[in-house]
């Protein structure tokens, strides 16, 4: 078989294995950023651009999970290679809160299940496919996103509901929506122990309970 050949052949057969699609919310149709879309077949991961759009190899019979805070998790079978428009449901504000923490305490461990990425971050001043080619910057996005995903469960671990409902009289929803409002950001908690964190937590306790009834709702500050 003639070289030119094998290549195009090759090429097609790649070619084949990209999907292409669009993540919007429902009901609005709001294009929605940094969603994380992977594949949990063959360990392939994405993220959307500013305009919803994702681009990920896969297969068809993969299963994709498409995941952002703040909406319901999406899953997939590939069936063709044709362009995706995903759709993602907005959650109510306290199973969000549930959904979001049970997620990020989990298991997961980036380094373990995508070694890729951390490698394909790498920059090589020699190579400038390492600099500015499609992989290089996803696998770049990808591991910002992990790290991001990480200071938040170690957030998570120290101000959790066992921790701050054994400081404050707050139970259900009124927990939830306190700690919402008042969740300290990460480096609050690496930069300060746990004597402070305990100030913090009835500090912002009076300053919760001065706040109007109808202020104490995480709703009433969120935008329609």
């Amino acid at each position: 078989m003639p070289l030119l050949l094998f290549l195009l052949l090759s090429s097609g057969l790649y070619a084949q294995n990209v999907l292409k699609g669009v993540v919007e919310e429902s009901g609005s149709g709001s294009k929605i950023e940094n969603v994380f879309v992977r594949d949990l077949s063959n360990k392939q991961a994405t993220l959307t651009d500013k305009t919803g759009k994702f681009v990920i190899n896969t297969e068809a019979g993969h299963k994709l999970v498409f995941s952002s805070p703040g909406y319901a998790a999406d899953t997939l079978i590939v069936a063709d290679f044709a362009k995706l428009r995903i759709e993602l449901k907005i959650q109510p504000i306290a199973l969000r809160e549930v959904n979001i923490t049970a997620t990020r305490i989990s298991t997961f461990d980036p380094h373990k299940e995508y070694p890729d990425v951390y490698e394909k971050a790498r920059v090589f001043p020699l190579s400038p496919s390492t600099w500015f080619g499609r992989e290089a910057l996803n696998a770049r996005r990808l591991k910002k996103y992990f790290q991001s995903e990480a200071e938040e469960r170690q957030v998570d671990r120290a101000f959790n509901r066992t921790y701050v409902g054994s400081l404050v009289p707050l139970k259900g929803q009124d927990l939830e929506d306190f700690m919402s409002l008042y969740r300290p950001p990460y480096k609050f908690i690496v930069s300060n122990n746990s004597v402070s964190l305990a100030v913090y937590v009835n500090d912002s306790y009076k300053k919760f309970m001065a706040l109007p009834p109808d202020k104490r709702h995480l709703e009433s500050l969120v935008s329609p």
